[in-house]
């Protein structure tokens, strides 16, 4: 006969056990392994907010649920590129099982501090010029991810200003220190140049200083255009109120923003590609694929889409003709 004190060690030492493998009972008795993911995103908008929404959403559709088998830490870097590399280093000290970059200062801040820990990305204008991937069928080894750079998204909406409205001088406000910003200012210039159009610069560094820099364009452009920059997108509002009381036309590099009160944009849903990111971590999660293995993907869809209200709002009158080659959005 086994004395008391020992069988109570010994149910001590089960418990114990069963404690230190960090997972879940289910319903057969055996420990279902348990997952924490980083969430870094470099700004709070609706675009950002919805592609960090479409990659949990994956995920979940996958068997990678919030509260069962996933712990999500999300964290916002509030448009602060230290911020970025202060989330990263806390995500490598709480060994997370992958991080989830939202935005290219997040990404580049994730790749220098680990290249252990897979990264998937999104939101990343031009992953090959960031340094995050050598090709798009070459992504690095523990990282890789979609971008919201279709290759024919800028030069429709361009084409737009130019044809349409009849825009020769575009105002473009940006962060010069957002590299996927810088990428899509060049695009800009040589697509409204070969359009015939000049392109007006101004420069911001933090979100307090978009609204200012709208209203330097006054009286300067016929049309403004925000590419998908983080910070100027952060402050829009601000820019659609100088939009709308001088009766500029504003141009957007995504459909969330288009919303918001641009006349119109030829983009895609930020939700579909932090889906489309969602299902590459599930692959790297369930242990199917490295990230090494997946390549960089495209949007998967591009539409341009004219906001009626917002056309109005800045002067535009909308023809009905324009629905050939578009959709109308009507709040």
């Amino acid at each position: 006969m086994k004395k008391p004190g020992k069988a109570i060690s010994l149910i001590l030492a089960s418990a114990l056990l069963m404690a230190g493998c960090g997972g879940k009972e289910t319903s057969n008795g055996s420990a279902e392994k348990q997952y924490k993911i980083g969430l870094t995103q470099f700004a709070e908008h609706p675009s950002l907010d919805a592609a960090t929404d479409g990659f949990k959403k994956a995920l979940e559709e996958k068997g990678f649920k919030e509260g069962e088998n996933v712990t999500f830490d999300f964290q916002n870097a509030q448009a602060d590129m230290n911020n970025t590399a202060t989330i990263a280093n806390n995500f490598i000290g709480d060994k997370v099982d992958l991080i989830f970059a939202n935005a290219t200062p997040s990404a580049v801040a994730a790749l220098n501090a680990t290249k252990n820990i897979p990264i998937i990305f999104t939101s990343v204008t031009d992953p090959v010029g960031a340094g995050l991937v050598e090709a798009f069928d070459k992504p690095g080894d523990n990282i890789t991810g979609t971008t919201d750079n279709h290759p024919d998204a800028t030069k429709k909406t361009i084409d737009f200003m130019t044809n349409e409205i009849g825009a020769k001088k575009i105002g473009v406000i940006y962060n010069a220190g957002e590299q996927n910003s810088e990428v899509q200012l060049k695009e800009v210039k040589k697509l409204a140049e070969a359009n015939g159009a000049s392109v007006v610069e101004a420069s911001i560094s933090t979100s307090a200083e978009v609204k200012q820099a709208a209203e330097s364009l006054v009286g300067r452009v016929d049309g403004i255009y925000i590419p998908t920059d983080n910070t100027v997108v952060s402050a829009l509002e601000s820019v659609i109120s100088v939009a709308n009381d001088k009766k500029i036309p504003l141009f957007v590099g995504e459909l969330d923003s288009m919303k918001r009160g641009a006349v119109a944009a030829s983009g895609f849903s930020y939700f579909d590609i932090g889906y489309q990111s969602g299902l590459m971590a599930a692959q790297i999660l369930a242990g199917d694929k490295k990230a090494s293995e997946i390549p960089v993907e495209l949007p998967k869809s591009l539409t341009l889409t004219i906001n009626k209200k917002a056309a109005e709002a800045q002067g535009v009158v909308v023809k009905e003709e324009w629905g050939d080659n578009a959709e109308f959005y009507e709040e």
